[in-house]
């Protein structure tokens, strides 16, 4: 059963899945019970991929890079307890087949990996590289995936003199972003991100893209000042 049937005492041949976290899993395999490792952070793949202002809302983000991350095999257990692991994709807010594709692609490959591969051989670019491989599999057989492991994640923050601070990443190693604040559409002319941006005082929209070389691979971002200016003022 699910790992709340920790709280009620566990019935001789019971074995758990855990999802609250490792904690459970750990916890019922030093008593001796086999155990399925499901935990949300790394394993629920209805969690959005990317920002919220381009994914549909969810209330929780689980990105390619750290589903990547799931460890299965925790080392204070007998590893013979795990039996494995599972993905979870609930679907009350997955409204048709196409929305399920994109949500389990490519994050499903890389829960496959972790839960197929021993960590010590696991490699993030090296997996990335075999993913994009897969992107074309995927294209041409008409499957439906997202794209947002190569789109900019954001981090905003108040810098001291109180002007917003927005710094700008990719999960992708070898990606350059470009931005605009005058509410046209960046490409590789455009200003690189080399640095954290302060928006100019009259803007009210910073777009965004990646490139890959010459080539465009994210999604034209539009972010709104104030919704990152929300976001600074929440922490």
């Amino acid at each position: 059963g699910w790992d709340e049937i920790l709280e009620g005492g566990l019935a001789p041949n019971a074995a758990v899945m855990s999802w609250r976290g490792m904690e459970g899993g750990i916890q019922a395999a030093k008593m001796g019970h086999e155990v399925v490792m499901s935990p949300t952070a790394f394993t629920y793949i209805d969690y959005m991929q990317g920002d919220p202002i381009v994914e549909p809302r969810v209330y929780s983000t689980l990105l390619l890079n750290k589903a990547y991350q799931f460890e299965p095999l925790p080392d204070s257990v007998d590893p013979k307890l795990i039996k494995g692991g599972q993905a979870n994709l609930w679907t009350e807010q997955v409204y048709n087949m196409r929305y399920a594709e994109y949500m389990t692609w490519p994050r499903g490959m890389a829960i496959a990996e972790a839960l197929w591969s021993p960590k010590e051989k696991r490699n993030w670019n090296d997996f990335f590289g075999r993913v994009e491989q897969h992107f074309k599999r995927l294209d041409a057989a008409q499957i439906k995936y997202a794209p947002s492991v190569y789109d900019p994640i954001f981090k905003v923050s108040r810098a001291a003199d109180k002007k917003l601070r927005i710094e700008l990443s990719t999960e992708v190693d070898g990606l350059d972003i470009y931005y605009s604040f005058d509410n046209t559409f960046p490409d590789n002319f455009y200003p690189k991100y080399t640095e954290p941006l302060t928006p100019p005082e009259d803007a009210v929209m910073l777009k965004v893209i990646t490139y890959e070389g010459d080539k465009p691979v994210g999604r034209m971002i539009y972010m709104p000042i104030e919704e990152l200016n929300k976001r600074a003022d929440k922490k």
